[in-house]
């Protein structure tokens, strides 16, 4: 008999649990939490159901919805034109979808954020990581765990924030910078509400994961859940956002193939 074909191989393995998927996701609906910007920047919109019909005079035999919601809610994908940096690449229907489904290097950080919510992953940390787990996967994503998926279900504590700003963890200018425009990845995947730590607003240059990575044509997923469920090397992810035209980012669905 011929050698079964790797799709084949594929769809068995995932039958038979050889696979796991893990839903890296968080459900989206009006209680999930959204970045807040100063007041005199313009706002996300909540995300919202409208009814159109529900089994009724409207629509006898179906039930479904208008949603609203801004496009960076919830588990979404960065597109590079999300930032002025990346103007001038690719929207979010234009990211070629072979990009879509990349190989993951899980770093866990969530212990250093737990006594410090204001922690900094800096180059070092990644270099030591890669010294014991290997290199970066080259097209991959770095996906930094924190243990902020624990917060989600409370808008306060998921931006913690006081009267000097969000405290969430995040990357030093320096490893964003290095992230960028040295290290192998296409992307960095957070659990909190955005790439950049809560104190990014302050750093030089501001925002600098969202600075550097779309201007180098990288991507960026955030609020993923369930990184703790990933081993540190091996699991390929998923990321499924819509393709809005000329949009800078879309909620995604982020899966991740694990093998057991």
């Amino acid at each position: 008999m011929p050698e079964p074909s790797v799709l084949a191989s594929l769809v068995s393995a995932l039958r038979e649990g050889a696979i796991e998927i893990v839903d890296l996701t968080a459900p989206l609906s009006a209680a999930t939490p959204l970045i807040q910007l100063p007041s005199e920047f313009g706002q996300t919109a909540a995300f919202e159901l409208q009814q159109i019909s529900r089994y009724d005079g409207r629509g006898p035999a179906w039930y479904w919805n208008n949603f609203r919601t801004g496009e960076h809610s919830g588990t979404h994908f960065d597109a590079p034109n999300h930032w002025v940096t990346g103007r001038h690449l690719d929207d979010v229907a234009s990211v070629p979808v072979r990009r879509l489904i990349a190989p993951a290097a899980v770093l866990d950080f969530s212990a250093e954020a737990e006594r410090d919510p204001d922690f900094l992953l800096e180059v070092d940390h990644v270099k030591a990581w890669e010294a014991e787990n290997g290199p970066l996967p080259d097209g991959g994503w770095l996906l930094l765990r924190t243990g902020w998926d624990e917060r989600a279900q409370s808008q306060e504590e998921f931006l913690n924030a006081d009267d000097n700003g969000p405290h969430t963890p995040g990357l030093s200018p320096e490893c964003a910078r290095w992230l960028a425009e040295e290290s192998p990845v296409i992307g960095l995947g957070v659990e909190t509400v955005g790439t950049d730590a809560g104190r990014g607003h302050a750093f030089e240059p501001a925002f600098p994961c969202h600075s550097y990575l779309m201007g180098n044509d990288k991507y960026g997923l955030t609020q993923l859940q369930n990184l703790a469920l990933l081993p540190p090397t091996g699991a390929v992810v998923i990321a499924g956002p819509l393709p809005i035209v000329t949009g800078s980012g879309s909620p995604a669905r982020v899966l991740a193939l694990v093998e057991r």
